[in-house]
């Protein structure tokens, strides 16, 4: 990440979630304003391609883990699409101990790596999307779309156990993360290639980290109260805002008006739905030169 900073020259920079030690892919790196919304990444769905190994299981879930064999029976494609169907949906899960979920401010993996284990809760995961993309004699191919959360490794040796014949990642790539996707990527090398004009067309806006959110259109005069931090009551919004539970995060945009035609509507920032639906509170603004606000 810093030297995607130095390519940028900017001041701050922030990540959208690190990956597993063991993970490669897709990492949305945020400069300036955008910095702010980077934890709003954090719930976003993540799409990723997986290889597993059959016929074994690994105590770490992968390749660096001690690998115990284990008979592999001739499995039909139809057999795994059924065993995949299996895991679609709603589901707990427990994190598996080489993960980079922390505890007490440490990574799991490096506690694992002293041979130290701790509890972890389960927690609900959804499996948006599971399908085999390819095989081999020992191995097949899946790619997964997930809610936050999921662990592949874990979900890779569930997969092995109902197949009844164990097994484990020897690769695993994310190629999306929310409105991101693998082919919108760039390798540092290219980056520390490219000039000044290069490297502007790699920036996409702020509110691209967010895009997952439901959006909130507001006209001159409501924008102005939000973006000065006062709260709106969600009756005189949209009306799919005014349905929204208590929680729920919200894009928000000014409206282009007359006045700034042909502009179009400007990102003030994330706001959150509260007092039982009926108020859209600011969560994080732009800043007002940013917005273009007062």
């Amino acid at each position: 990440m810093a030297a995607a900073k130095r390519c940028f020259h900017a001041l701050k920079a922030g990540h959208t979630g690190t990956l597993d030690p063991f993970a490669t892919g897709l990492l949305p790196i945020c400069f300036g304003e955008a910095t702010k919304f980077s934890r709003f990444m954090l719930d976003a769905d993540k799409r990723y391609l997986a290889t597993l190994k059959l016929g074994a299981t690994s105590t770490t879930g992968d390749t660096e883990g001690t690998i115990t064999p284990q008979d592999l029976p001739a499995i039909s494609d139809a057999r795994i699409d059924e065993v995949l169907a299996q895991f679609l949906g709603r589901q707990q899960q427990t994190p598996p101990m080489h993960s980079a979920l922390k505890q007490d401010g440490v990574p799991l993996y490096e506690l694992a790596r002293k041979g130290i284990e701790v509890d972890r809760a389960s927690r609900e995961v959804v499996i948006h999307a599971l399908r085999l993309t390819s095989r081999g004699t020992e191995t097949i191919e899946i790619d997964t779309e997930v809610s936050k959360g999921t662990y592949i490794r874990v979900l890779a040796q569930d997969i092995g156990a109902a197949l009844g014949c164990g097994a484990y990642l020897t690769a695993l790539r994310r190629t999306g993360t929310g409105g991101f996707r693998i082919d919108q990527a760039h390798q540092l090398p290219d980056l520390e290639r490219m000039d000044s004009e290069a490297l502007a067309g790699c920036l996409l806006p702020a509110d691209t980290l967010c895009a997952h959110l439901p959006k909130a259109s507001l006209d001159e005069p409501d924008a102005r109260i939000f973006g000065n931090g006062g709260w709106l009551a969600t009756g005189t919004l949209d009306k799919e805002i005014g349905r929204l539970e208590d929680g729920t995060l919200v894009r928000v945009y000014r409206h282009p008006t007359v006045e700034n035609a042909p502009e179009s509507a400007r990102f003030l920032g994330i706001g959150l739905i509260e007092a039982g639906g009926k108020r859209l509170v600011p969560e994080r603004l732009m800043s007002s030169q940013a917005t273009g606000s007062d």
